[in-house]
């Protein structure tokens, strides 16, 4: 079974699905490529990429440097396909962090379909579904933080993340409120996405521990590892960290051998794939530590996650990004979250969602075909 097509579809998100991102400090102003890989066999393989708008940059990648790389070759090369990208990339190419995960989720999405296997039960099957934790965008007032907990605690959801706006000591008003609105016992993540000073991140850590909050993540950024080392051993709760990391399982690898994280993060987008996320997910676990999966903002490659969680032991929620709408594009069917807040792994061949084409095609700005 070989590659015989990469087909792309490089879509517009409207403006409007981007309004409650514009509300805070992240536009989000992202495009995003519909990818296929079409084998001889006629099975096909899907993923989404983000693209930077009135960008050509991601397709340009796709079909001219990843292109001869995957055509020809056996859907069943993924790791040596995986491996050669990763070689292009140090000689010169300086893939966008984003770019090579897709092409690997649609070679596993593929294959899983030609065995006629969910990609989760392909991989090897751990569960089939995870607790769901609602994500929030950056907000502008403590208000909009409250109100949206709520709304998704109604909805049976378990678990709540802010991502709040900064300063550090706004941060903590936030967590604040959160914790005395929600109760004691409802589970409170946070994630200021921040580069605090040493002293003020552990200010927070300390008053997130009184506050009971299950993580601490990414108060600093991801290369500063000695600092992040010097807050996990100063702080008993969770620091989660290498979300944004660049080189893969081997980036990931130096903030666990340097003490930097507590928790490990990684994605099937930013991390190399499904290939990509399994190395880290199991270098995790080799090192007692969970590997919590995160969002892509892309409905899709949120699913391919989800069978991803579910092939391993060592995650312990599915992250949903909210308001959810805007990002399940171009995904046709609802998230697979029922009212309990259990997020179920799709049971169809692959990935096992429907994209939809009417929308596809109605956004699609520039569409390319590469084939043998």
């Amino acid at each position: 079974m070989k590659i015989t097509a990469l087909e792309t579809w490089r879509c517009q998100r409207k403006e409007s699905l981007f309004d409650a991102a514009r509300r805070g400090r992240s536009p989000m102003n992202w495009d995003v490529v519909v990818l296929r890989l079409t084998a001889d066999t006629g099975h096909r393989g899907h993923a989404t990429a983000l693209a930077a708008r009135s960008s050509i940059v991601t397709q340009a990648y796709l079909h001219e440097t990843i292109a001869p790389v995957i055509l020809g070759r056996s859907v069943h090369e993924r790791e040596a396909i995986w491996q050669e990208l990763w070689t292009i990339d140090r000689h010169l190419a300086f893939f966008p962090v984003y770019l090579p995960g897709p092409v690997d989720v649609a070679l596993w999405d593929l294959a899983a379909q030609a065995a006629g296997l969910p990609l989760f039960r392909y991989l090897g099957e751990y569960r089939t579904s995870l607790p769901v934790y609602a994500s929030s965008l950056f907000m502008p007032d403590t208000d909009d933080y409250v109100r949206q907990m709520h709304f998704y605690r109604a909805r049976g959801i378990g678990a709540y993340k802010a991502h709040p706006p900064g300063p550090w000591r706004r941060d903590m008003e936030i967590h604040r409120a959160l914790r005395e609105a929600a109760g004691a016992d409802y589970v409170l993540l946070t994630d200021p996405v921040a580069d605090y000073a040493l002293e003020d991140a552990i200010r927070v850590g300390r008053d997130l521990e009184r506050l009971n909050f299950h993580w601490f993540e990414e108060p600093f950024r991801d290369f500063e590892l000695q600092k992040s080392a010097r807050l996990c051993a100063a702080l008993d709760i969770p620091i989660a960290g290498t979300e944004a990391t660049r080189g893969g399982p081997w980036g990931v690898a130096q903030a666990i051998a340097l003490g930097a994280v507590d928790i490990v993060r990684a994605d099937v987008s930013w991390k190399a794939g499904v290939t990509g996320t399994l190395k880290i997910a199991h270098l995790a676990e080799a090192h007692g530590m969970q590997c919590e999966i995160h969002c892509t903002t892309m409905g899709f490659m949120d699913v391919a996650n989800l069978h991803v969680s579910c092939a391993v032991k060592n995650c312990e929620y599915f992250e949903l990004l909210v308001p959810e709408e805007p990002f399940r594009f171009p995904m046709k069917d609802p998230y697979p979250i029922d009212g309990r807040g259990a997020a179920h792994v799709p049971q169809k061949p692959g990935i096992g969602v429907e994209l939809d084409w009417e929308v596809i095609d109605r956004a699609c700005v520039e569409h390319k075909i590469t084939e043998v």
